[in-house]
């Protein structure tokens, strides 16, 4: 059985030509190629942007930041609407968890028959799924800020809430300097420097005569004890320095409340402790006691 002759594949001068230019052609065009992946992605060194000032300072730059303030410049406090945005809009904007939604009139009407006061006792202590303060702290906002997105989202929705005054610059003061020390140093540096806030609010809650604030002597014993604690008791008892029952809480008010009235009357207006006789001011027995009934009705 004989086989058949073998053919060479290249049987013309054209052919050998055209596998002579392919055999140097290809390979170059290989390299070409790979160079051009390898340059368009592992490049380093000059002609990129990998020693740039910004990139060289985000590679060297520490893990953590320390921030520096001054413990006693004035407060800058967040309006209701920043609060709202940044706390609040989790829930109220859709709705969610059965919370009323921002804008909803019919949602909002039965909270805002209740009273501003009591929606900001709710947005304090919690309700439901709603955490205490929007699941913040008194670090993060004030009182006073969360009293401010209340009014903006009850005001939205067909309220006409006035804001919750101002507190006292040394109020302020001393609830943010006490917080601070808690965190920072141990329990010994905290009580130090929660006596030192509380000396320095105290300090500052101004002696005007009788009426805590303007117009406070002639309105109802409820407003003026609002008015009262409002000027002088919350600088101690809104985030509970030194031991104070801190405002709208159960527990710390519930051994107090354990007493007669007339015996928590007497604490405050003769002092027990670090609190001094009246909260340190000058109001008359009367919106002292005012300002007792509007604490203990708070943690009730």
């Amino acid at each position: 059985m004989s086989e058949a002759p073998h053919g060479a594949p290249i049987k013309t001068p054209g052919q050998l030509i055209a596998a002579v230019v392919a055999g140097f052609a290809v390979p170059i065009v290989i390299i070409i190629l790979l160079a051009y992946y390898v340059d368009n992605t592992t490049r380093t060194g000059a002609g990129t942007d990998e020693l740039s000032v910004q990139q060289v300072t985000d590679r060297i730059a520490p893990i953590a930041q320390v921030s520096i303030r001054d413990a006693n410049a004035p407060r800058v406090y967040k309006t209701g609407e920043q609060v709202y945005q940044a706390v609040c809009s989790a829930c109220h904007a859709s709705g969610a968890a059965g919370a009323p939604k921002f804008g909803n009139s019919g949602d909002w009407a039965p909270r805002i028959a209740q009273g501003y006061d009591t929606l900001w006792h709710t947005a304090l202590t919690g309700k439901g799924a709603m955490p205490a303060r929007g699941g913040t702290s008194p670090d993060d906002y004030s009182d006073y800020e969360i009293g401010l997105a209340v009014a903006y989202m009850a005001n939205h929705g067909g309220a006409n809430f006035q804001d919750p005054p101002k507190p006292a610059p040394g109020a302020a003061n001393a609830a943010s300097g006490a917080a601070t020390a808690s965190g920072a140093s141990g329990a010994a540096d905290a009580n130090a420097a929660q006596a030192s806030a509380a000396a320095a609010a105290i300090a500052a809650i101004p002696q005007t005569g009788s009426a805590p604030a303007g117009g406070a002597a002639s309105a109802d014993a409820s407003q003026a004890g609002k008015a009262l604690y409002t000027q002088v008791c919350q600088a101690c008892h809104a985030a509970g320095v030194l031991g104070a029952p801190k405002f709208g809480n159960k527990a710390d008010w519930a051994p107090r409340l354990k007493d007669p009235m007339d015996t928590v009357y007497n604490y405050a207006l003769h002092g027990k402790g670090q609190m001094p006789p009246k909260g340190g001011s000058t109001a008359s027995d009367a919106d002292v006691k005012a300002a007792v009934d509007y604490m203990v009705s708070a943690a009730k």
